[in-house]
Formats: structure tokens, sequence, C-alpha cells
């Protein structure tokens, strides 16, 4: 493909069309694109690199956390998903059936899986005998199906990757302990690897998992002020280990059933690092997620081939071996400019520029995609500057994000206040619930605003407030907003 082709264009502005942004930064940075088949997208090298990157930072703390890595089949049994009635009623509009293999009709339809609670109880069944089988930690990285009736590039499509833990305990305390164990390593990844600030809290009875005793999630602000769920752990109590016959013989030689959780996170995030960090010049990556987190730009004037790119190489390979992910930018058919742009339009946290006079002075200028702030530096001091300023890099997004969402929590009084911040600011609301489902859908049907989380440090009653939508006194203080 030429240079013409490829030629890196306007992008809409953030704050004229939103929606249209993310759709043109999405193809244009080359993360996505459109599969043939409705609702479903292809994830291009660049964007599987982040993918990647949030695998390989994820994975390490649930494996230090103790859990293991496993892999089921992506077909489920109906009967095996009918087993637990709350959990296919909740999925029933979403899930994919197979119903011939090859040319003969199967005697039993195959759910292509929405979640994996359906065929990991059965096999859960198969190897817990006693409590010393116990706590059973597996995770797996996998994909999923669910034929969703809107879909947007990594925000919800009908196939995507995600992982799911799934654990056994012996009592009830161990399995709630491990939701919010979970809860925590979630936040703290977010936070630490995506630079994205988090609300964190349990989800209204509406508004959990399907066969769920207790959904737990993380929120976060998307930059148009909509939430973005970003992970969820359920403790699902003994609803599936009855259903699936999972049973062990505890410490006292009697038969129980297992306390399970199940827990997961999706590519979702990579649409989040987009919407949260992005600008209107594209991309912004946090250096820890990047593809690509310095990218040396040769500056192609006269004999730059003997001249320039040596210089460029050998810093290029000096930051390799300090650990650090680069790219040498060497190509002939673009111009320094057109690179560029390209670089900052895909997020690159750094670029480093060496042009004939900066090998002349032993030096290379470092221009930083989030202030777009330019210094100098010696090449030998390269490997330890470069890793400096991601570090800065990192830090600065985060508390630019976390300065946003502080900025866009506020307090409502009354419904008629809920609905102007609503209409105006956006952002999440702090206002008064009772706790009945019916008023949860007053405020939701009237406002499309939802109950994104109920805080975890909230005791209930809450002495004081109203509930925003009859007006009798609040058992609580949940977070609302409207989200994707």
């Amino acid at each position: 493909m030429s240079v013409n082709e490829r030629q890196v264009k306007h992008i809409t502005p953030k704050s004229e069309d939103f929606s249209r942004w993310y759709q043109e930064i999405i193809q244009k940075a080359e993360l996505a694109d459109y599969a043939p088949m409705k609702g479903m997208m292809v994830i291009r090298p660049y964007g599987f690199a982040v993918w990647e990157n949030i695998q390989h930072h994820l994975d390490r703390r649930i494996k230090a956390t103790g859990h293991v890595n496993a892999y089921f089949p992506l077909f489920i049994p109906e009967s095996f998903l009918q087993k637990e009635a709350e959990h296919v009623e909740g999925f029933s509009p979403e899930v994919a059936w197979v119903t011939a293999g090859g040319k003969e009709d199967l005697e039993e339809r195959l759910a292509v899986r929405p979640t994996s609670e359906a065929i990991i109880g059965p096999m859960y069944a198969k190897w817990i005998r006693s409590w010393r089988d116990l706590p059973l930690l597996i995770n797996q990285w996998a994909n999923i199906v669910r034929w969703e009736k809107v879909t947007r590039p990594f925000l919800r499509t009908t196939e995507f990757l995600w992982q799911e833990g799934h654990t056994c305990h012996e009592t009830a305390e161990e399995a709630e302990e491990e939701t919010l164990r979970v809860l925590a390593m979630y936040r703290e990844f977010v936070e630490t690897e995506l630079a994205i600030p988090v609300l964190s809290g349990r989800k209204t009875l509406r508004e959990k998992f399907a066969g769920a005793q207790m959904t737990y999630a993380l929120e976060a602000l998307m930059s148009d002020g909509k939430a973005l769920q970003m992970g969820t752990s359920h403790n699902l109590g003994q609803h599936f280990s009855k259903a699936f016959d999972i049973k062990f013989e505890d410490r006292r030689q009697k038969l129980q059933y297992v306390w399970q959780t199940s827990w997961g996170m999706t590519t979702r995030l990579v649409g989040a690092l987009v919407m949260v960090h992005g600008d209107d010049a594209g991309l912004r990556f946090p250096p820890r997620v990047a593809p690509v987190q310095a990218v040396i730009v040769p500056i192609s004037v006269g004999d730059w081939k003997t001249s320039v790119l040596p210089a460029a190489r050998a810093a290029a390979d000096a930051l390799r071996a300090a650990g650090i992910r680069v790219l040498c930018d060497a190509r002939e058919e673009a111009t320094p400019g057109w690179k560029f742009a390209e670089h900052e339009m895909r997020g690159v946290p750094l670029r480093v520029e060496i042009g004939p006079r900066d090998v002349q002075a032993g030096q290379a200028v470092i221009v930083r995609r989030d202030t777009r702030a330019k210094e100098k530096a010696a090449f030998e001091a390269l490997p330890v500057r470069v890793a400096s300023l991601l570090d800065e890099v990192q830090k600065r997004l985060y508390a630019e994000a976390d300065s946003f969402l502080a900025a866009n929590i506020r307090e409502a009084r009354s419904f008629e206040e809920f609905r102007e911040i609503l209409e105006k600011d956006r952002g999440f609301i702090r206002g008064g619930w009772c706790g009945e489902g019916a008023c949860e859908d007053t405020i939701k049907n009237a406002t499309m605003a939802t109950i994104r989380v109920i805080p975890l440090d909230e005791t209930e009653p809450v002495s004081g407030g109203l509930c925003l939508a009859c007006g009798r006194e609040a058992k609580g203080r949940p977070y609302f907003a409207r989200a994707y």
C-alpha cells in the first residue's frame, strides 16, 4: 500500500462528533477493521499488540495470586445451559446456536459460549471430591460470542476476547474474600497500567450478573461524560454448584456444595484507552501498554543514509537493550513530517528525532506525545532519559484522567437537579436511592441513566437524603450515569 493510500487524514474533533471521532481513530490508527459479518471486528496487529500488553500485565497479576490458566470448550450443550434458570434467562437473547455439524443435524443444540459457567461447572463436579481440592483457582483466556443488536468496535461486538476466572471455595467467607480480592487486583491493574482511574462498588440486584449472588464492578468515565464498565467480579454463592452438583467432603466428612466466584475483563479495555486518553490528533497510549513506546525518526536530508541512519539505528539498539519497545522508522517513501503525524495519531508516547546537526552534536531531540514538549539528550544518555520520560508520561496521563473524573462527579438532591446535570454536564451523579427496584427503573426509563455502582464503604441505611424517584428516605447514595 502506497503512502498516499495510507495518508494520515484529518480526524473529526471530539467535541464535534465523539462517536465519529472514535470510529475514525480505530480505523486510521489501524487498531481494528469491520469484518464482513455484521457486528464483528478484525483486530489488526497494532490493536492486538495493545491487547497482548494488557494480557501480559494482567496475566502476571492473576498468576501471582495463585491462579492457573486452563482452557474449556467453545460449545456448550443446551441441557447444560438450561440447568441454571436465572443464568439462561439472562443470556437467552444473546446466545448463538449451532444446530448442524457438516450435513447432519445435531441431536442437541450447542450454544456458542456467552460465558463459561455452564461448561466449567460439570468439569469441576468431576474434579472436586474433598476439601483438600479447594480452593480451585482457574482462569482462561478465550473468545466469547453474544448476539448484540447494537455494536461498536471494542466496546460491544458480537465476538470479543476476554479472560474469565472461575474459582471454588470451602466457605461463603472465602468466596467473598476472593471476589473482593480480584476486584482490588483489577482496580490496581487498570489504574497502574492503563492510567485510568475508576470507581468500584457493587451492582444492584437488577444489574448483577445472571445467576450471581452479588456482582462487584469497576466503572470509568470516558471523555464524553459517559461511563464504561471496565471489569466485574461475581460472588456466585452456591447457585451454580447446586445446579451442577459440585460437592466436596468437608473436614467433618460431610458433603457440602462449594462456594464459587467468576470474574472477567475484555478487549473493551482497548476502547477505554482510546476514549479516556485520545485527543483531536489521535491516540495517546500510556507507555506501559503502548505497542511502541518510542519511535526514532531519522531526518532524511542530504546523505542521511550514511550520516544519520547509522546513528538512528544505534540509538534504537541502545533503547531496545534497555527494555524499551522502540521502532526506527527509516522508510524512504515518507517524509519526516508525515511520519511525525502518523506516529502522533497512533499514540506513540515519545518521538526521538535525529538529523545531521544532531549527529554532529552527539544528541537527539525527544518529543512527548502527551504535552508535545521537546528536549535534547545526548546519545549516551538516551536510554536513561527515555525511560524516565516514559514514567512521567504514564503518571501525567493518569493525573489528567483523575482530575477529569473528580471534576465530573456531582451531587443531585432532587430528580429535577439530576436531569439537569445529565443534560448539561453528564459524568457521574451521586443521588439518594431508597433501594427499591421500581425506583431504579423509574430513573432509568426517564433519563437512560443507571446505577453504575454502590460504593463499598457505604453502610445502609444512610441517614439523611431522599430517594430521587419516590422522595422516601434514601438507603444509599450510589453513582448514576449514562453508559456504553
